[in-house]
């Protein structure tokens, strides 16, 4: 805004002078006494005035002019804290001082509020105004640790100290708002740090974390903070979150290994460190010096470079003068595709973490001493707290808060784990309460691991990369921390070491986590890759030593099934019979987990971390080699001897970048310091890679085209045995779609309607439209068909042996016609779509094949008895229900009338709880029972009679029951059979029964004596006639007529019957010798229905019957309802012209 001088002022005039206003009024600094300030008459209605402005008019309005304006006019140096100072420390009588101080506060703690840059709620004000807060925070908080009037943070904690004395149920709304500005207020100061895209010009140690540790010492707010931590959940319960932001912005990023070290030591790891770096630059400044510019040649140098193909290459630089290396890298880098790249989003999380944090001796004491004791009395009711907070998702929980709980949780762990370091190397004989860990045993329990575990997937799954950062941190060191309990040599720490342990690798489900952390590591920051490498080392290294100890581990995993939902009827109120039925296979379904346990294959678990994708990301660890740890270095070390040499695949690591980094690493010209611990260990393993490769190379000479590429399983298998993977996979076959079956209608058109609709409905009016086509085109063929037929029927001439030729028993069938989908699409759909495939059904079309062994590409077709009418009609339905769809009451659609059909129930064919026992038998004791007919009448019904209340009976009575009932039935089974089979009488002979079976056997032997003499003696002499057989048949079948039925072996039959015999088996043999046939008997090779073997032995049925050797019945008399069958008679066996029996064969 431009005033009249011409100069332009970025806040409202008015807001200005009302601020200005309010300053000058709260008072002053005092002339008559010796400089001390001197408050206002209204004073605190001021205070109060000046927060009214900052809630209603900054915050409302989403402006920062009140903060700005206050900024200026220096209230919180000038008048806030001289306030404070008139407050002595030992008055505690003073009610006003006190409410003035509790004004100060609450205007203080908004002036010094974090600030965050919301680009979407951003205005041009903020971009005015924060640069100039961000350092007008930074100054207040120079101004409130360094001031010398008075312990300013003390006497925040004096304002909250009245409400903390109350207990938590008799404390009002007023007193909890006290303590939370209070712990805020603390928050704010501890947080605030210079801008890092701002250069602050005061005396950064004034307001450094060693300043900063240093105030809070000596002003007592550690003790109150360790008062706090060690009664949360008895005395507090909303603080536990902020108590926890302020311990966070004071150990955050500071090195523990350096906080447990004395004085001796930290300056000798200052010491190491700083030759350390020393060597880092003089060796660099080597390899630069080796081919840089001297004075000599600091002139400009272009050369030309005469390349392998012919061309030229142009450089410059001197450099390129150096030696052929330095060219080729230079041309390199010069053909290297460099894709433009996006401007990195500025990352807030990442500020808040900051770097790591250098403190001075003293802080480092005063920090050490606060953590001891907040390890011996405050970890584990606070982060219990917390972590019940969280998992409740209380309203004061902010998304934060997550992060920092898990960090926290980490840094404490591995603090006690260097604590107890600390302690075994100065104490020799530790006592038995260092040895205990129950002091973080609040962190090392079930709920903590199941929210562990949630934080985990959720964070990877929202691609919340620094939260999970935190989480893998905080997994690291519940491992490490449980292995040292594992190793302490108390067997209640062993103990209870094992069952955590358990727990953690309990899950597949975290190993599935834990693998594609590691596999999908893209660009993420390096604090991400230096955690997922951290948690991927210790938790291979450990699980792989407790899977030797547990050869019986055991995992649980889960898989997700299907589940189908009902219909939608449910929801629109319409009933559903079947429980099935879910409309079609586009309805939506649920995901249900079910989970089993398995035995644990640690070998099986490692080649997962063996892929590209995995060695890429330590690859990518690995080229920080120049700033990592001997620890660092140690663990990419052991990762890479894990893939060549325990799971066999260094083919994954033959790759021209990895070998080239291998060799830089070692030989290059910036490579590691052989001085190093790990240099020895790193120097051995490159050899041992280099040999395997060029070894490799020997056998696979195709190793050196895929060096150039990573490399898939498929192709590291084949370069590491060369061959194949040879497996047979079992590929799911896929399912054609459910079929659906119609509710009520029945009728065809109306079935048709409906289909039709429910497919308008769906937006498939294309396959509506093709399946049309396809029955148009099938129409005109069979049209086409029948009309060919019918002008062919009349052009041809009638034969004359017409009455020879077969006649035929109709028209000829017209020819198959295949459905031939037009695309991959319709293809698809006719095998998922499940209402195309209704629809196709209703108007004729066949699936050609077995429907089980239906796959996309079986063939479809329209079979030949479908008529080319019966196709008419149905495209007349379906262009009927394209015009006019079938309409339903309100909220119900056509596919509402269509379920799923119901598949047939299969019943198990073994009871779980015998030993592979049929449940029922198949038959009878004595085979399949003998049913009645269906006319017979049924004897009188009993009356239905009252059930009685059962007694309820236990399991072990029903099995009792079971079992005694299987038994009687088996023992009746086996009486049963003895009665069918073996009988007394067996055992008894009857002679007079042996006699008659003997005469009939020479009575059968002489008469097959007498057909073979007389057969013998005729049939030379004999010439027969077609008439004259004909006759003779007829006269024998007469004759046979006249006997009625006689039985051949009745003792007064006629001796002429032979004779007849005789003759007809004679006229039968002449009959085929002259190839002719009588008229109605039946074809050659077929002896009928009614012709039976004669038979020698008699096979007794029943004990006082017999049945005669022919098959004919003794008693000639039959049942008068049935029709009497007519006697066929055997024809003899004919061989070279004689008439032989099956007498003969037996002899």
């Amino acid at each position: 805004m431009e005033l009249a001088d011409g100069s332009t002022d970025i806040v409202h005039p008015e807001v200005r002078a009302h601020i200005n206003s309010l300053v000058s009024a709260l008072g002053g600094i005092s002339a008559d006494d010796d400089g001390g300030y001197q408050l206002g008459d209204d004073a605190l209605e001021v205070l109060r005035d000046l927060k009214r402005w900052i809630r209603f008019y900054d915050e409302k309005t989403n402006r920062m002019d009140v903060a700005r304006c206050i900024h200026e006019a220096n209230l919180i140096e000038g008048d806030l804290l001289p306030i404070l100072s008139t407050w002595p420390e030992n008055a505690t009588d003073s009610k006003f001082k006190s409410r003035i101080a509790l004004a100060c506060f609450e205007l203080m703690v908004p002036l010094t509020w974090p600030m965050a840059r919301d680009r979407e709620r951003m205005t041009v004000n903020h971009h005015r105004h924060m640069p100039v807060l961000e350092l007008a925070q930074v100054g207040y908080k120079r101004a409130v640790i360094n001031y010398d009037g008075a312990r300013v943070l003390h006497t925040a904690v004096r304002v909250a100290l009245p409400s903390m004395a109350i207990p938590i149920g008799d404390r009002t709304q007023r007193d909890h708002g006290i303590i939370k500005l209070v712990l805020f207020f603390l928050r704010n100061i501890a947080m605030i740090e210079p801008p890092p895209d701002v250069k602050y010009e005061g005396d950064e140690s004034q307001i450094s974390r060693s300043a900063t540790i240093d105030a809070f010492s000596y002003q007592d707010i550690f003790l109150v903070l360790l008062t706090l931590a060690s009664n949360m959940g008895e005395d507090f319960r909303t603080e536990d979150t902020s108590v926890m932001e302020i311990i966070y912005h004071l150990v955050k990023q500071v090195d523990i290994e350096k906080l447990f070290m004395n004085e001796q030591q930290l300056s000798k790891a200052k010491a190491g460190e700083l030759a350390d770096m020393m060597s880092k630059e003089s060796s660099m400044l080597k390899a630069y010096n080796r081919k840089g510019p001297t004075r000599h040649n600091r002139f400009g140098t272009m050369i030309w470079v005469k390349r392998d193909d012919g061309k030229m290459s142009s450089l410059s630089g001197q450099d390129a003068l150096a030696d052929a290396s330095m060219r080729n890298q230079k041309m390199d880098n010069s053909k290297t595709f460099r894709p433009p790249r996006r401007a990195r989003k500025g990352d807030k999380d990442e500020k808040d973490l900051g770097l790591p944090t250098k403190l001075n001796s003293r802080a480092y004491d005063q920090l050490r001493s606060f953590v001891e004791d907040f390890l011996d009395s405050g970890f584990n009711p606070l982060f219990q707290h917390v972590r019940k907070t969280i998992d409740r998702e209380a309203p004061h929980v902010m998304q934060y808060h997550r992060r920092q709980f898990f960090y926290l949780v980490a840094w404490f762990l591995e603090a006690e784990r260097m604590r107890r370091k600390a302690r075994k190397q100065s104490t020799k004989n530790p006592s038995e309460d260092i040895s205990s860990f129950n002091l973080v045993a609040g962190v090392l329990n079930q709920e903590m691991f199941i929210t562990l575990n949630k934080a985990l997937h959720e964070s990877l799954e929202m691609k919340d990369w620094h939260e999970l950062t935190a989480v893998m941190r905080c997994f690291t060191q519940i491992l490490l921390t449980v292995q040292e309990m594992s190793e302490s040599g108390n067997e209640d720490n062993e103990e209870i070491a094992e069952n955590v342990l358990s727990r953690l690798f309990y899950e597949e489900a975290t190993h599935d986590a834990i693998a594609t952390i590691i596999r999908t590591y893209k660009d993420q920051s390096f604090n991400y890759l230096d955690a997922a490498t951290e948690l991927v080392h210790h938790f291979l290294r450990i699980l792989e030593g407790y899977s030797k100890q547990n050869i019986d581990m055991q995992v649980r995993s889960r898989k997700r099934t299907r589940r189908k939902k009902k219909a939608a009827q449910d929801a629109a109120g319409i009933e559903n019979d079947n429980d099935e039925n879910d409309g079609s296979d586009n309805d939506a379904a649920s995901a249900e987990r079910t989970t089993k346990e398995r035995k644990f294959d640690f070998h099986r678990f490692a080649t997962r971390f063996t892929p590209q994708s995995v060695v890429d990301t330590f690859v990518a660890f690995t080229k920080y080699y120049r700033d990592l740890t001997d620890s660092q270095l140690k663990r990419a070390h052991r990762y890479f001897y894990r893939v060549a040499f325990k799971a066999e695949a260094s083919v994954m690591l033959f790759r021209v970048d990895i070998i080239h980094l291998f060799y830089n690493m070692i030989k290059g010209p910036a490579a590691l310091d052989k001085s190093s611990r790990v240099f020895k260990e790193w120097e051995e393993l490159v050899k041992q890679i280099l040999r395997k490769c060029f070894k490799k190379l020997e056998q696979r000479p195709e190793l050196l085209v895929e060096m150039l590429f990573s490399k898939g399983s498929s192709t590291a298998f084949f370069l590491e045995y060369g061959f194949e993977r040879q497996t047979v996979t079992a590929a799911s076959k896929a399912k054609s779609a459910a079929e659906l079956v119609f509710k009520n209608t029945e009728e065809l058109d109306r079935q048709i309607a409906i289909v039709v609709g429910a497919m308008l409905d769906k937006n498939q009016a294309n396959h509506v439209a093709w399946i049309k086509k396809i029955l148009g085109d099938a129409e005109s063929e069979r049209k086409a068909f029948m009309a060919a037929e019918e002008a062919m029927a009349s052009v041809e001439p009638v034969q004359d042996d017409a009455e020879e030729q077969p006649t035929e028993s109709g028209p000829k069938a017209p020819p198959i016609f295949f459905v031939r989908p037009d695309d991959k699409d319709r293809r698809n759909a006719m095998f998922k779509n499940s209402h195309m495939r209704l629809l196709m059904k209703l108007v004729g079309l066949q699936l050609l094949g077995p429907a089980s062994d239906e796959t996309p590409e079986s063939a479809w077709i329209i079979p030949s008895d479908v008529s080319a009418d019966v196709l008419t009609d149905a495209i007349h339905y379906i262009n009927q229900a394209e015009f006019s769809p079938p309409t339903f009451d309100e909220g119900v659609l056509a596919e509402h009338q269509l379920k799923r059909k119901s598949a047939p129930r299969k019943k198990a064919d073994f009871d779980d709880d015998e030993e592979g026992e049929l449940d029922d038998p198949m038959f009878g004791p004595l085979g399949p029972t003998v049913r009645k007919p269906i006319d017979e009448e049924d004897g009188p019904k009993k009356s239905p009679r009252k059930r009685r209340p059962r007694k309820e009976l236990t399991e072990e009575e029903r099995q009792k029951k079971r079992k005694e009932r299987r038994r009687k039935e088996q023992e009746k089974v086996k009486r049963l059979r003895s009665e069918k089979y073996v009988r007394p009488e067996d055992d008894e002979t009857d002679s007079e029964y042996d006699e008659v079976f003997y005469a009939r056997e020479r009575e059968a032997e002489a008469k097959a004596s007498a057909i073979r003499h007389v057969a013998e003696r005729l049939i030379v002499s004999k010439k027969p006639t077609r008439k004259r057989g004909i006759a003779a048949t007829e006269s024998a079948s007469s004759s046979e007529e006249h006997q009625g039925g006689g039985d051949d072996s009745d003792s007064g039959h006629d001796s002429d019957s032979g004779d007849d015999f005789i003759l007809r088996a004679m006229n039968t043999t002449l009959e085929e010798e002259n190839g002719g046939q009588p008229e109605g008997a039946l074809p050659d090779g077929s002896d009928g229905e009614g012709r039976k073997r004669r038979r020698i032995s008699v096979e007794k049925t029943q004990p006082d019957e017999d049945e005669e050797m022919g098959g004919v019945n003794r008693n000639g008399d039959e049942d008068e309802d049935e029709d009497e069958a007519p006697v066929v008679t055997r024809r003899p066996r004919v061989r070279g012209g004689f008439v032989v029996d099956s007498d003969d064969d037996d002899e």
